[in-house]
């Protein structure tokens, strides 16, 4: 045995580690203020100068429009009550407001095809409902749709398209535009990007010619000039002629939104996909448009949004969908008149309860392209 084993042990000093701070929370309430409305310097007069216009503001609002507002359909007493909102103007024309001209005894037409356009464009929201059966139940709600409005069949009385308005008529456009505006934009923003000259420059020529000229333009040549251009005897429905005027002004928009998505895919995967042997169709389909798409969510839904508001250019037409239907209302009716910022708020509420819906589902849907991307 050595010598090293009898040497003594040599004690050993316990040293207590510091403790650490505690983790920051990065949730919650307190770290959601800190990161958007106290951030810094800035962003805290920001937030203290908007809080105190809204705190000097809303409570005047609140007090004008609700405390102090009339709802009693009486226009004597809206103008007794000269401190608070009159809202007895909306009690008093809201027929008049969402069904414009209809026949008054027909309306029940109007409402129930209204419900009916709602009820499939909810469920063409839903994911259980992607099947390839909703196709069919759009054609069936569109029939009926029109049937409804229009009538001259099953018993119902002719109502022409120029006696449509309101909130249906808004809804149609929309709807239509929307539904016709796409598939024509993905064809001319792959046109634009074709090797053949002549689909690419009449592609370019097509878009650049629409979005040089405001939609009112589209409109008044869609309804006072495509006419004179037409065969002797020959007419198509007002109603036609705007829904066309509209779609093809949308489409010449998105085209330019979806081909902003298309440049943003890599050339290497069209060429890999060569390489496999894909056609061209095929490549687009599998590989280009569904990350192109994923990408310009945004830019399309913004794109409907201003589709959905732009329906309020019709009355140059005239057909009087939403506001101007609330014009042809107020306009008709002295009493009314003076309380038509009432009613201009109430149309308000009506376009921003969708178009705050569309963008939240907007938010859904690029959640849903993009869990491929979450890290």
């Amino acid at each position: 045995m050595t010598s090293d084993a009898h040497e003594p042990m040599t004690a050993q000093t316990f040293h207590a580690i510091p403790a650490r701070p505690a983790p920051v929370r990065q949730g919650g309430l307190q770290a959601w203020l800190k990161s958007n409305l106290f951030g810094d310097l800035r962003t805290t007069l920001g937030t203290v100068l908007l809080g105190g216009l809204l705190l000097w503001y809303l409570p005047q609002f609140i007090q004008w429009a609700l405390f102090s507002a009339t709802w009693r359909p009486d226009s004597e007493a809206c103008r007794a009550a000269t401190v608070g909102a009159c809202w007895g103007v909306v009690a008093e024309k809201y027929r008049l407001i969402i069904f414009g001209r209809y026949p008054f005894d027909e309306q029940w037409r109007p409402l129930l095809a209204t419900v009916l356009m709602l009820s499939v464009l909810v469920a063409s929201c839903v994911r259980f409902f992607w099947k390839p059966w909703l196709s069919l139940l759009w054609v069936a709600v569109l029939a009926v749709f029109f049937v409804l409005m229009y009538g001259d069949s099953f018993g119902l009385t002719r109502v022409e398209t120029d006696r449509w308005g309101g909130f249906p008529l808004t809804l149609l456009l929309a709807s239509l535009s929307i539904a016709m505006a796409f598939p024509l934009a993905l064809l001319v923003a792959l046109g634009r990007r074709s090797d053949l000259p002549a689909i690419r420059s009449a592609c370019t020529i097509y878009i650049e010619l629409v979005r040089g000229v405001p939609l009112i333009s589209v409109l008044f040549m869609a309804s006072f000039l495509f006419p004179l251009f037409m065969p002797q005897g020959t007419r198509i429905d007002v109603l036609i002629r705007v829904l066309i005027g509209i779609t093809l002004f949308a489409a010449a928009y998105m085209a330019e939104v979806i081909r902003g998505g298309l440049q943003a895919i890599p050339k290497g995967q069209v060429e890999a996909a060569a390489t496999l042997g894909l056609s061209y169709w095929q490549t687009q389909r599998k590989i280009v448009l569904p990350q192109a798409l994923a990408i310009v969510v945004p830019g399309i839904m913004n794109n409907f949004i201003g589709i959905f508001k732009d329906t309020s250019l019709v009355t140059i037409v005239s057909l009087y969908e939403l506001t101007g239907a609330l014009g042809l209302a107020l306009n008709s009716d002295a009493d009314w008149r003076p309380f038509k910022v009432e009613g201009y708020l109430f149309i308000a509420l009506i376009y921003f309860t969708f178009c705050f819906a569309m963008s939240r589902y907007s938010l859904w849907v690029e959640k849903q392209v993009n869990q491929g991307h979450a890290r």
